[in-house]
This record gives structure tokens, C-alpha cells and sequence, in this order.
């Protein structure tokens, strides 16, 4: 684990103005994983200790925290995040927390993985915030009560081990544990408020599960396929792609900047294992002036092999989702999508099954990561 020591400390109090002009943040290089603790994928806060001013759920709200300086409740100020109240210790001549005392909240993973890195943004929780985090993992299969959790013979695993942040900030930890996770639980001790949680990772998906579905969407985001890279990010992620659902708004897609020259953009994904691919579909949902105006999808087997085209570049309709069934079977473990010139689409679905070869590695990295 690693952190960015610089952002300990307090903030300014909010002196007015625009609210995130001195957030503290950095570029964290583990961000390029999906976020594995995104409401769209399945993720939810399941419990907590405490949430007295402010609800655990908002922990997982897509964006940033918002925040009115002048809005208060019936418990005081209201904050966009989750925030606990004042821990008191047991006497008059002891009056304050002891060291062990913490807070805990519970988080569902929106799909089992391997976490890279932890965010833990204390946005606008200036003199509120914790004075250390800590975050554990712990892989309990199925759908189990916070009860059984908390269970003594639950093994929790420590991702990031008890470290001061900083309020106001963007607390970045990179992870180094090579297991599969299926909850975590944040502690803040001993008490105070966080803003939001994002947990980027790599989605292990259960093999079981994905040979009895038989075929599936072999490059979506909870079956375990992935982004490696693309050729521009500008206005939102790659990995919007490969998320749940059809887009739901046009930044919940890919978009890229106007090109001003005669290249092309194009988005490179890992398959959840060796794959034939039969069938794919490219939606352009709410990209209605800014569509991609083409696009071709070319698969490759294993990261030397040559790509081979598996649908030849084809003209895209706005806000459309677009279906197409292969001639032949592709087999491949990486897929690459390229769109002219530049523009954007909402999802890519490519649907196959693995292979005896596929469905035997991803039950081995499995097991090695159980």
C-alpha cells in the first residue's frame, strides 16, 4: 500500500467561492481499472455503525460531492457524504475516544475482483474528517447479511492499514493484494465524515457461473473483460463501455475530442478469457450530433496475435444500437474497436463463449486469486 503523504493535514476552513478550489488530488495511476464500487455495476453500502448526520449510501454516488454552505437540517449541516457524530470517551476523567475505537461501513463490490487502488475523498469535510482510514477485504460468495460479515469466523484482509488523510482531499492508495474481493469495509477512526469511496480493480467473474450461461457478453465489464487502452479519454472513460445497461445520458458513454487531422480513435479491451465471438452490437445511445460516423471491430488471439477483422468498418446512425451477426465464428482473447474519425459510442457487446482453453484459465486465475 501507498499513499500520498502530502494530503495529511487540515484544510482551510471554506472561506467562500468556488467550494473545490483548494480540493487537494492527484493523478493516480491505478484509476485506469474500473471503479468495482459503482452503483451501476451492482455496488451497495450494506451497513454502517453509525451515520448520524449524513447517510452511508452517499458514499457511492456517482460524481462529486456537492456542497451548500448554507444548508443545515434538524442535526446540523448537511453534507454529501457519510458522516458519523462525535465519539465520546467513557468518563469525565476520560473523556476522549480510546485508540481502538473506529467507525465501519460495509460495502458490496458491484462485481468480485482484485482491488489496484483506493480512494478515500474527504471533499468539503474540512474539520470533520477522520484522522486515519483503514480498509479491509474480505470474499464471502452468494448474497450474505451484514450479520454474517461481521461473523467471527469471517477472515478480513487489510488493503490499506490504519493511515492519517488529509480533509478536503482525494486520499489515493494503491493495493497490492492478489486476491479476489467480494466486500470491503472502510473504518475512519475514530469518527468524522467521508465523502465518496471508489475501488478500482480488476473484475474476476465466477467461471461456474459463466459456463452455465453458456453464451454471454464475452467483453462486459461484470463477466471480467476490461479496458487496456484507448486513444482518447477526453470527455468520459473507455470503460463506459463495457458497463451494465444500455447509456442512460451521453457522458454515460465514450466520447472523444474533434480530430483536426486524418487519423481515427479506436478503444482496446482483454476478453473475460479466450472466446468465440458470433455476434456483437455497437449502441450509440444519446450521441446524437457527435456519433461515431463509423466503426470496425478486429479480434486477436493472445497478446502477439494478428487481428483479424471481424466486422469491416460500417457506417453508424445516431443514437442507434446497432446489431450484427459474425458470418463465422472469431476466436480471440483481446478486441479492439476503431471508430471514424472521432465521436463517441455508448456500448460495444460482443457475445460468444469461451473456449475449453479460456473457461480452463479463468477457472485456474480463480482459484489462485480464492
Amino acid at each position: 500500500m501507498t499513499a500520498i503523504p502530502r494530503f495529511t493535514g487540515d484544510a482551510s476552513p471554506y472561506g467562500g467561492g468556488e467550494p473545490y478550489a483548494d480540493y487537494r488530488t492527484a493523478d493516480f495511476p491505478f484509476t485506469r481499472y474500473a471503479n468495482l464500487a459503482d452503483r451501476q455495476l451492482g455496488a451497495g453500502v450494506v451497513a454502517a455503525n453509525d451515520e448520524f448526520f449524513a447517510m452511508r449510501e452517499n458514499l457511492l454516488l456517482p460524481g462529486a460531492a456537492e456542497f451548500d454552505p448554507e444548508h443545515f437540517g434538524h442535526k446540523g449541516k448537511v453534507m454529501d457524504g457519510w458522516e458519523t457524530r462525535r465519539r465520546r470517551g467513557a468518563s469525565a476523567e476520560e473523556p476522549w475516544p480510546t485508540e481502538d475505537d473506529h467507525d465501519w461501513a460495509l460495502v458490496r463490490l458491484g462485481a468480485p475482483g482484485v482491488v489496484h487502488g483506493v480512494v478515500v475523498d474527504t471533499a468539503h469535510f474540512r474539520g470533520n474528517y477522520p484522522q486515519a482510514v483503514s480498509v479491509e477485504g474480505t470474499a464471502v460468495d452468494g448474497s450474505p447479511t451484514p450479520e454474517e460479515l461481521l461473523a467471527d469466523d469471517v477472515k478480513w484482509t487489510v488493503l490499506v492499514p490504519r493511515t492519517p488523510v488529509g480533509g478536503h482531499a482525494a486520499n489515493g492508495f494503491a493495493v497490492d493484494v492478489p486476491q479476489r474481493f467480494t466486500h470491503l469495509r472502510l473504518n475512519q477512526h475514530p469518527d468524522g465524515g467521508v465523502a465518496r469511496l471508489r475501488v478500482y480493480g480488476e473484475v474476476v467473474a465466477d467461471p461456474a457461473w459463466l459456463t452455465a450461461l453458456g453464451a454471454f457478453d464475452v467483453v462486459a465489464l461484470e463477466n471480467g473483460g476490461q479496458v487496456e487502452d484507448a486513444s482518447d479519454r477526453f470527455y468520459s472513460p473507455a470503460t463506459n463501455t463495457i458497463q451494465p445497461g444500455r447509456s442512460r445520458k451521453m457522458d454515460d458513454g465514450w466520447e472523444t475530442r474533434r480530430r483536426r487531422d486524418r487519423g481515427h480513435d479506436w478503444i482496446r479491451y482483454r476478453l473475460a478469457g479466450q472466446a468465440s465471438v458470433r455476434a456483437l452490437e455497437i449502441d450509440t445511445a444519446y450521441l446524437k450530433g457527435n456519433a461515431a460516423g463509423w466503426a470496425s471491430v478486429s479480434v486477436r488471439d493472445g497478446d502477439d496475435g494478428e487481428w483479424v477483422e471481424a466486422l469491416p468498418r460500417t457506417r453508424l446512425q445516431p443514437d442507434t444500437n446497432h446489431r450484427f451477426v459474425l458470418p463465422e465464428a472469431v476466436v480471440g482473447t483481446h478486441a479492439r474497436v476503431d471508430i471514424f474519425p472521432d465521436g463517441g459510442i455508448s456500448r460495444l457487446r460482443l457475445y460468444g463463449e469461451l473456449t475449453a482453453r479460456g473457461a480452463d484459465a479463468l477457472r485456474a486465475r480463480h482459484r489462485e486469486l480464492g
